[in-house]
This record gives C-alpha cells, structure tokens and sequence, in this order.
C-alpha cells in the first residue's frame, strides 16, 4: 500500500509475506520538465541489467496495492547528472526510454532533485545523488527488496540507521556514514535498516552493480 499523507501500511509480498511498505511515493522536492528522455539509448543498457532483477523479483510490483519497488541507475551526462528508472515502473516488465529520466542537478541539503524525462525520477534519486557523490568511480546503483535476504543481511553487511527512511536527506547522509566508517567502500553493498526489504549495491558498471545483487541470492 502506498504511504498516503503521511501514513504507512502493509501489503503482502510476492512470497505471500505481510510486510511494512514505506515505498512509492517521492518525498523530496521535485521540479520535472515533462520531456523525451536524454540520452535514449543509454536507457537500453539500463534495460538488460533491469531485466534480471525484475525476472527475480527483486524489482517488481506490491499487486494488491498498487505499488512499485526497487530502481536501477547509471552515470550519464554532465558530471553529477545519472539516468534513473522513473517512480513507480516496477510494474513495467520490459522497459524502454519512456520508463526513466535524466536527474539533471538536485540539492541534498534543500531536498530538491531537478530531472528531465517522459517520468519522475524514482523516489529514491536522492539517495542514488548521494552515493555518487562518493566517489567518481562509482558508474551505477541497484536498489532491489527481498525480505529473506534483507532479514538474513542486516546488520551483517553495512547497514543504516534503523529510524532513517528511504528517499530522504538523512538517508543520503546514512550511506555517508557508511561509507566512511564500513566496509561499503569496499563491497558496495548495503541493507536499509529503516526501509523494510530494501538493498543496494553500487558497482563500476551496471554489470558489476547488478551481479553483485544477484550474487546474494
């Protein structure tokens, strides 16, 4: 079930599992130019490493209540702007360029993300901002749910602050803290503690981003 003025309720999993769901709505500040997303083909790569996820189930859809999950990203543009799955497209099986958007700048500390494209950027292009922000190595970030995976790897990988919600400034400064003071830096992995299922990686490539997502399950 969406959070619906500030309220969060309870859908049931694609394993048939009741879970807290904080998920499918943005809550920064977003100022869209409703466009033809840039960089098109770009939005094809992003397309066959979304691919696997989606088929595992690690990017899908809550059916019964109408809300999308996990979202995948790749450096592109000017520095500091990234290609993101639009909001609310884990439904979408097979995605094309009309399914993601182009952050174009954003501002973590006023909680504002600027984006261009034929969709919103996913609700949690803040967090995504954050992490590039980190190091200009990092190319790409897969965020995914799995409520086995997140159950058995929390507080085993890095893992954020309890009482810290997704899409959120202090969620961009959690994956700081993380990757300061963890072994974030080293294995790009982390759990959400305070977003129920939530789990992201970050690699070089979209490749490295995805497969080491995969590798856990």
């Amino acid at each position: 079930m969406r959070r619906i003025g500030g309220r969060i309720a309870q859908a049931v999993s694609g394993d048939g599992r009741l879970v807290t769901i904080d998920e499918g709505y943005i809550k920064y500040q977003s100022f869209w130019t409703k466009a033809p997303v840039p960089y098109p083909a770009v939005t094809e790569e992003l397309e066959i490493w979304r691919r696997p996820l989606h088929a595992a189930g690690l990017i899908g859809y809550y059916e019964e209540h109408g809300v999308g999950y996990g979202n995948i990203s790749m450096r592109c543009g000017e520095p500091g702007q990234f290609l993101i799955s639009g909001t609310q497209t884990g439904h979408v099986e097979t995605t094309d360029k009309t399914h993601y958007a182009l952050v174009t700048s954003y501002g973590i500390h006023f909680n504002r993300v600027c984006c261009v494209g034929p969709v919103q950027a996913s609700s949690e292009a803040m967090t995504h901002a954050a992490i590039y922000e980190l190091d200009g190595n990092i190319g790409a970030i897969v965020h995914v749910h799995n409520q086995d995976l997140w159950r058995d790897l929390i507080d085993k990988l890095p893992t954020t602050a309890a009482d810290v919600a997704y899409g959120t400034p202090q969620m961009a400064n959690e994956f700081r803290r993380l990757f300061r003071d963890t072994e974030f830096r080293r294995t790009g992995l982390a759990v959400m503690a305070g977003h129920e299922e939530g789990i992201l990686s970050f690699g070089t490539s979209l490749e490295e981003a995805t497969n080491k997502v995969l590798d856990l399950l």
